[in-house]
């Protein structure tokens, strides 16, 4: 029996290590005889639809382990969420055409709770149709939402870059807040889970450290107090420091940046609360501000990853392989945390139906009970998991990433697929 050849998509949005788990997948594919090929969608699971495969046997070794240390999604990323099957089957039944064209029987699908949602679909329909793909769910996200798992690759290092920007910012407003600023305001990632505005915490090492006050999508946003907090803070330090959830949300929902838009997977399109902030504050306190959106930075800094991340992206790689090779499917691999003081951790296959569409909030035992912070609770769980450093090699002061060649295979179906 000819052997099965393998496709690898990226899902949403990147993140610094989500190439490290790339490379896992690719690495551990190649050292297993029961698996031929391994295909990449081009901006992924869309390049599976429109038939554009990308040959990942045309890179060497080395441009394959240089994904390690490399940021963003090299086989090219998308937010396209698949329908339902009952609203349109044509979707999963022309993934199971291309797949059964490249005589592909395992699908490796790198993303977050939508990602894992389509996988599961996948799976179920694939068996449904005859052509059986063991279908097993990569985590990744910054947002550290995803169920089951202790957390979700990406966002240890976007935690890493969010504490060290908030402890470096505020040393910089410390030293100006006399004639200057007052006000900073960072925003952070997050839309319904606080995990990463939380990470700023980390900053502070004593009473009275910066960030003085985080905003978590998890605690109402109530004016009036986030006033008074911010009036006492400036009073008592000379400035005040804020970390800030994009989500960051009113009692009855509404968002406080809500743009009115909505992206591809319908999410509401966050206009910016750190200005919303700003306004207000120099609109009732009358404060000097300065305010930052990390942005596209947070994720794409793999100049300063955690070490624990890039080796937590790597190992659910290569274990979604093993998974699949020893002929499981509709899983995930999870990470799991030792109980244990000193920090361990390992993978454990989880099923899908339980990850799909659930989403992991942060625990009301994380925020102090003033709800403008973290407590030592939330700072066991977030610190080891911004450990170590995993630099990448340098060349003329700059990092040094790898571009693969990204050669597309030959298509076999006469039929296209519009998007």
């Amino acid at each position: 029996m000819a052997r099965k050849n393998a496709f690898y998509a990226q899902s949403g949005g990147v993140t610094a290590v989500i190439n490290a788990s790339a490379c896992g997948v690719i690495e551990a594919a190649r050292a297993h005889a029961q698996i031929g090929k391994v295909y990449a969608g081009q901006n992924g699971i869309i390049g599976a639809l429109r038939e554009e495969l990308i040959d990942t046997s045309k890179e060497s070794k080395r441009a394959i382990a240089a994904l390690k240390h490399t940021p963003s999604g090299a086989f090219g990323s998308c937010r396209y969420k698949l329908k339902s099957i009952d609203e349109n089957r044509a979707e999963y039944e022309r993934l199971i055409e291309v797949f059964k064209a490249h005589n592909i029987g395992y699908f490796f699908y790198n993303g977050g709770g939508d990602s894992a949602d389509t996988c599961l679909k996948v799976s179920q329909l694939s068996e449904h149709l005859g052509y059986p793909v063991q279908a097993i769910h990569i985590p990744k996200t910054v947002d550290n939402d995803l169920p089951l798992t202790d957390n979700c690759p990406g966002f240890g290092s976007v935690a890493k870059y969010i504490a060290i920007s908030t402890r470096e910012a505020a040393l910089d407003v410390a030293s100006m807040c006399e004639t200057s600023t007052k006000v900073f305001i960072l925003e952070a990632m997050g839309r319904h889970a606080g995990w990463i505005a939380a990470a700023g915490g980390l900053a502070a090492r004593e009473e009275g450290d910066a960030p003085h006050i985080i905003l978590f999508p998890e605690i109402a946003f109530d004016r009036e107090r986030f006033m008074k907090k911010v009036d006492r803070t400036v009073k008592k330090h000379g400035y005040c420091v804020i970390v800030a959830s994009e989500g960051a949300q009113y009692k009855d929902g509404t968002f406080l940046a809500d743009a009115g838009t909505r992206d591809a997977f319908g999410h509401a399109q966050l206009g910016g609360v750190a200005p919303t902030l700003a306004n207000m504050i120099k609109g009732e306190l009358g404060y000097k501000y300065h305010w930052a959106v990390a942005d596209y930075l947070q994720r794409a800094a793999r100049h300063i990853a955690s070490a624990t991340d890039v080796q937590q992206a790597y190992a659910v790689g290569a274990a979604a392989v093993q998974m699949a090779v020893t002929g499981k499917s509709a899983v995930m691999p999870a990470i799991v945390r030792g109980k244990g003081k000193r920090y361990t951790w390992k993978i454990e296959d989880v099923p899908l139906a339980r990850v799909a569409n659930v989403e992991k909030k942060m625990p009301r035992n994380f925020i102090t009970r003033d709800g403008f912070n973290i407590t030592p609770a939330a700072r066991d769980y977030l610190a080891p998991l911004i450990q170590g450093e995993d630099y990448p090699p340098y060349k003329g002061g700059l990092p040094e990433y790898v571009q693969l060649k990204n050669v597309l295979v030959p298509k076999k179906l006469k039929s296209s697929f519009k998007i």
